[in-house]
């Protein structure tokens, strides 16, 4: 099998390369530290399997989920971030990804995941399993944030945790103006005034 690790921290690439070295039922393990370098390997290669952390440098994980199954789509992605599961794994795997884990799962896990998913089926935790049964039919009166884009989501949750404009723009590797854009859109989609009222519903919704 074939793994292809995307995570923009060096220190978390060696630990998921040692795990998958010692479960020896890993042939070949690729690195990449951004959305771009994943792509690149991804036409280069051969993969069994995409390990993806959602927050990278270039691109939003989400964002590089979707271009990998738009000229992938037969490769499993397995999503792994450091963001508890219901804040982004059901939008992951709407998104196309067969499972989502946090960095907090035991390596064992991991190891039942990447096998899982890349015999085609889907791993979800119990609490993820729970999750989506919650949100079943309920596209018709869905709650506000899920109109958001993945961008627009993005900039919700770094405004809701106490970033500035500036902060947020730095970490999502854009321009304060375009961040500015998205936050007005936010605004405006989800019919809130100011930060204050954005700030009340994430914390109210499980977001911040």
């Amino acid at each position: 099998m074939n793994v292809l690790i995307v995570d923009d921290h060096a220190i978390v690439r060696q630990g998921l390369r040692q795990i998958l070295l010692e479960s020896g039922k890993v042939m070949l393990i690729g690195e990449a530290g951004c959305g771009a370098e994943a792509m690149r390997q991804l036409r280069d290669g051969e993969w069994n399997v995409v390990v993806l952390d959602i927050s990278l440098p270039d691109r939003n994980g989400i964002e590089v989920l979707k271009q990998i199954k738009k000229e992938c789509p037969k490769i499993p992605v397995l999503m792994l971030s450091m963001h508890e599961e219901g804040l982004y794994a059901i939008r992951a795997l709407k998104a196309g990804a067969s499972g989502y884990l946090t960095k907090q799962s035991a390596p064992s896990e991991l190891m039942a995941a990447i096998h899982q998913v890349s015999r085609g089926r889907k791993y979800l935790t119990t609490t993820l399993a729970e999750a989506m049964a919650d949100n079943l039919g309920i596209d018709h009166d869905r709650a506000p944030h899920e109109s958001l884009s993945d961008r627009e989501y993005q900039t919700l949750r770094l405004i809701a945790s106490g970033k500035s404009l500036t902060d947020a723009a730095e970490e999502m590797c854009l321009s304060v103006k375009t961040v500015s854009v998205y936050h007005a859109r936010l605004l405006e989609k989800m019919r809130l005034k100011n930060n204050a009222e954005l700030t009340h519903y994430a914390i109210k919704n499980g977001l911040a």
